[in-house]
């Protein structure tokens, strides 16, 4: 929207700037949550020719909202693209409406199956949050999040959540240093420990196993995952923010046996809803799957997963040391050439993507033998921009 700006200089020479946008900030909900006004419909009665009250209506509460973006902030804030397979709060959650009192709001601009790509800002949905306090309104827009799904790219969500549970935060003390002083790499951890990540994984590895025994044409009076040979467990694998899961299960007559988790009972399992008893307390999984990525989504926290296949095509593979696209982008530098040596972590090559920057940096130190793009080349995801072939150690040299 167009804007004006206005300066003073005071006769000390001190300069004083004011700016004012004439259109609404990305925060004007919790604004609209805490008086009760509708700052779109005021904005139109004004176009029309009408008047503000002289007097402001009084705040009430508090409301804090939160920008859910496809990035990565683990990855140097590296902004995802791709499709929005699934995005929904727990509940009834009205989209762009005034609240009538506490409870929570989602304004996206997003909805299932729509594709975010590379030439715009990946903010997928601002969702806030109101209530008398801002300690209840933290913790309900965390619970919330926690429990939502998000389905289909990496977003902040596991940050943001972190972040308003933080008791700093919640006392408060914040400030634009924030992530410096707690640590991104804390604050942006998942929210799902390794524990309940391997626990998602075998709920994963069972609901594909219902799905499987679904689409069967034979067979059907046996259960899901029979073999012949009764010893000879069931394995799946699972790639996962906490490192590689094999699962390693047998549904026997007297019920599921699974390596790593004694004593777990199955109690009931489709290709979507998986249900467990562990230590006597039933957990309920709900599983998506699109593609090789699988979303498991419980009461332990969200996790994300790709289904590692048993066979892979050998054109699949890709040579030792490529550098792959992060994202889906252009080059516009290049930082070495064939045959050139480069050191661990030496930027190779830049990409620009959704309005910035990313740096392509070399695995490990060794010579650059591949340079398949120029500058100004258009890459997906995944292509591979260079290889380093790893210098030999002096130790495999003398051998």
């Amino acid at each position: 929207g167009a804007s004006e700006a206005t300066g003073n200089v005071t006769a000390g020479g001190e300069f004083f700037f004011l700016e004012m946008n004439t259109r609404l900030q990305v925060e004007h909900p919790v604004t609209e949550c805490t008086t009760g006004l509708d700052l779109v419909d005021l904005q139109l009665q004004i176009a029309a020719g009408g008047r503000l009250d002289p007097e402001p209506p009084p705040a009430s509460g508090h409301s804090i909202e939160v920008r859910l973006y496809a990035e990565d902030p683990a990855e140097d804030w590296r902004p995802q693209s791709g499709t929005v397979h699934r995005l929904a709060l727990p509940g009834r959650v009205p989209e762009f409406e005034v609240l009538p009192g506490p409870g929570l709001r989602l304004d996206a601009g997003v909805e299932d199956g729509s594709v975010v790509g590379v030439h715009y800002d990946p903010m997928l949905a601002k969702v806030i949050a109101y209530a008398p306090t801002r300690d209840r309104a933290a913790r309900m827009l965390a619970t919330s999040l926690t429990r939502a799904e998000v389905h289909g790219l990496r977003t902040n969500r596991d940050l943001l959540v972190n972040v308003l549970r933080h008791p700093e935060f919640l006392a408060g003390n914040t400030d634009t240093a924030f992530f410096d002083t707690h640590g991104l790499a804390t604050l942006a951890a998942p929210l799902a420990d390794a524990a309940a990540e391997s626990l998602s994984a075998l709920a994963a590895a069972l609901a594909d196993a219902a799905a499987r025994r679904a689409t069967a044409t034979g067979g059907r009076g046996l259960p899901s995952g029979w073999r012949n040979l009764p010893s000879q467990p069931q394995v799946k694998r699972y790639d996962g923010d906490h490192g590689e899961h094999e699962v390693r299960y047998r549904l026997t007559r007297h019920g599921l046996v699974a390596d790593g988790h004694p004593g777990i009972v199955l109690v009931a399992h489709t290709e979507r809803r998986v249900v467990l008893a562990i230590d006597g307390a039933q957990r309920q999984f709900h599983v998506a799957r699109y593609g090789d990525t699988v979303h498991v989504d419980s009461s332990l926290g969200p996790v994300r997963l790709r289904a590692i296949p048993r066979f892979v095509e050998p054109s699949a593979h890709v040579a030792a040391g490529s550098l792959l696209a992060p994202m889906p982008g252009s080059v516009i530098r290049i930082g070495a050439t064939v045959g050139d040596a480069v050191d661990a972590g030496q930027p190779v090559l830049w990409l620009e993507a959704m309005k910035m920057e990313h740096i392509v940096k070399a695995p490990a130190a060794g010579v650059l033998t591949e340079l398949p793009v120029a500058v100004g080349t258009q890459v997906e995801l995944g292509a591979v921009l260079a290889v380093v072939t790893p210098t030999e150690s002096t130790d495999t040299q003398e051998k």
